[in-house]
């Protein structure tokens, strides 16, 4: 019941306007067996934002997630991209219309280098059309010029250039997570998902993750959902926080008022801001 009264003036209070809305949740379920881990949720996420979404393990947040980026498709719901419906289309249908996610493991193609693994993300590779491969190969060298060149400017961008020629799978865990957030750099993206960033990664690193989250955001106006347990980089990033239980959001504000919420902290957050 208090989920339930909570939810309402979430609902109520922070309503987003469709203009402002690069991304509405509508209603999302998704049921696994007799498990609801994902129970009626809707939500907006605001245009040039930074959303924190957060919850204790099981709370749906990872399922979620899996709809809105096209790898699992719900029961029932929609979910708006822009205001059009993006319900049932595949992963690299949505990457094409600027929706990009990196996933809490990393996953780079181990036995490829940097480099290869970044031009592998280039959108619209005429190359793969085998007619224009042949018929118009001049064409398909100038693009792969292109895209090249843009894989090597994001490297730099984000300090992995000097590993340029390094298979992947070589990588720390902290610069496989960048190399995923430049991944999704090459789209374009207008939304990025970002799935536990933190996790893994030491300090420095993250660090320099966090700088060009907020770099992209505020400067270039990308917006990012990130799903995360680390609550430190929520409260210094996230803004608003979306706390999520049992399959659907229950609060949502700024980090100091999820904080200051009793029933969000003893019942979801284990009260460890006390």
């Amino acid at each position: 019941m208090v989920a339930e009264t909570i939810g309402a003036e979430v609902r109520a209070d922070r309503e987003v306007s469709s203009t402002d809305a690069v991304l509405a949740v509508r209603s999302v379920t998704k049921a696994f067996g007799g498990n609801r881990a994902v129970d009626d949720c809707s939500f907006t996420v605001r245009r040039g934002s930074i959303t924190g979404l957060i919850g204790p393990n099981g709370a749906g947040k990872s399922t979620l997630l899996n709809i809105v980026a096209g790898a699992l498709r719900a029961d029932q719901g929609s979910v708006l991209l822009d205001g059009e419906p993006i319900s049932g289309r595949r992963p690299d249908e949505l990457l094409g219309r600027g929706l990009a996610r990196t996933f809490q493991v990393p996953r780079p193609i181990p036995s490829m280098t940097v480099l290869e693994n970044l031009v592998l993300a280039g959108q619209g590779q005429v190359g793969e059309r085998l007619w224009t491969s042949w018929c118009r190969p001049n064409r398909v060298g100038l693009q792969e010029n292109a895209i090249v060149d843009k894989a090597l400017g994001i490297l730099g961008y984000v300090n992995l250039g000097r590993l340029r020629d390094a298979p992947a799978g070589t990588l720390s865990g902290g610069q496989k997570k960048l190399l995923e957030f430049a991944r999704s750099l090459m789209a374009e993206p207008k939304l990025v998902l970002l799935d536990e960033p933190a996790a893994g990664v030491n300090r420095t690193l993250m660090r320099q993750l966090t700088a060009l989250i907020e770099e992209q955001c505020h400067e270039r106006g990308v917006t990012f959902l990130v799903v995360e347990h680390d609550m430190d980089l929520v409260a210094r990033l996230c803004d608003p926080v979306i706390v999520m239980s049992q399959g659907r959001p229950i609060f949502e504000g700024t980090f100091d008022e999820v904080r200051r919420d009793e029933e969000v902290l003893s019942a979801y957050l284990g009260g460890q801001f006390r």
